[in-house]
């Protein structure tokens, strides 16, 4: 039976491009209500 919760596999989550470097990256829970609103995977990728 395979678990749907992550307990550190995060294979599962949901991930996008950043859309200053195109690296992928992965759903976080701080991002759970604005996750749509998202488009960079950092600050530094946010300010350029």
């Amino acid at each position: 039976m395979k678990s749907t919760s992550h307990k550190g596999n995060k294979s599962y989550l949901p991930a996008k491009p950043c859309a200053a470097c195109g690296r992928a990256f992965t759903w976080r829970k701080k991002w759970e209500k604005c996750w749509d609103e998202v488009k960079y995977c950092s600050d530094a990728c946010r300010r350029r």
